[in-house]
C-alpha cells in the first residue's frame, strides 16, 4: 500500500503537465475502500490540503488519485497548489475501515468508546457533517473530548452538541502512509 503515495504524487504531477485530472489505470489496488490524501509543507508538516472519501465508492486506486487532485486544487481552506510546491511537500495517505456507528446509551459512554491514536471520527447532525482522521488527535495531543469538540466545530457545529441524542458518531481505522521527505523514502506511520 505504500506505492499509493507514489500513485498520489503522480496524480498532482501528471496535472501539471496534462493541465486536467486523468484517471491512471495501475492494475492494482481494485478493492473499494475509503481514502484521505493529506499534502504537508515540508518538514515542518504543515497542513497544505486534505481531502478524501470516507465511504468505500471507488477502487481504491482511483479513490487515491480523485483525492490527491482534490487535495492539491480544491481544498477550500488553501489556494491551488503551484507547480514550484511539489519539491517542498510531502504526501501522505490515510486508507480507511468501513466508518461503524459507535452506539450508546448515554454520551459520557463516547470518552470510553473512543481509542486517541487508533480511531477517527465522523459525526452527521442534520444536514452537517465532520471528519477527523486518527492521526489528528495524535498530533494535536488532544484527549477524547477535545478530540469530539474539535470534530463538531469541524463540521460547524458547536464544541458540545457531542452530547445531543440526535447526532450520530462513528469510528473508524486508517493504514497510514507518507513520504519521509519530498520524493522520499515512505513509512508506515
Amino acid at each position: 500500500m505504500k506505492e499509493l503515495v507514489r500513485i498520489a504524487r503522480e496524480t498532482v504531477e501528471r496535472v501539471f503537465q496534462e493541465g486536467r485530472l486523468t484517471i491512471k489505470n495501475y492494475e492494482k489496488f481494485k478493492e473499494k475502500r475509503g481514502v484521505f490524501v493529506t499534502i504537508m509543507i515540508y518538514p515542518a508538516k504543515e497542513l497544505r490540503g486534505c481531502i478524501g472519501f470516507p465511504q468505500p465508492i471507488y477502487p481504491l486506486e482511483e479513490a487515491t488519485q480523485r483525492a490527491a487532485y482534490a487535495a492539491a486544487f480544491e481544498d477550500t481552506r488553501f489556494p491551488p497548489l503551484k507547480k514550484e510546491e511539489l519539491s517542498k511537500i510531502i504526501f501522505e495517505v490515510s486508507v480507511l475501515t468501513l466508518p461503524k456507528l459507535i452506539e450508546v446509551k448515554k454520551p459520557e459512554e463516547y470518552l470510553r468508546k473512543i481509542e486517541i491514536g487508533k480511531d477517527g471520527l465522523i459525526i452527521q447532525l442534520g444536514w452537517h457533517t465532520g471528519l477527523l482522521l486518527p492521526q489528528v488527535a495524535t498530533e494535536f495531543k488532544w484527549n477524547v473530548e477535545e478530540f469530539l469538540q474539535n470534530l463538531c466545530m469541524k463540521a460547524g457545529l458547536t464544541p458540545d452538541i457531542w452530547i445531543d441524542p440526535q447526532a450520530k458518531i462513528y469510528k473508524f481505522q486508517a493504514k497510514i502512509f507518507r513520504e519521509v521527505e519530498p520524493k522520499g523514502e515512505i513509512e508506515e506511520a
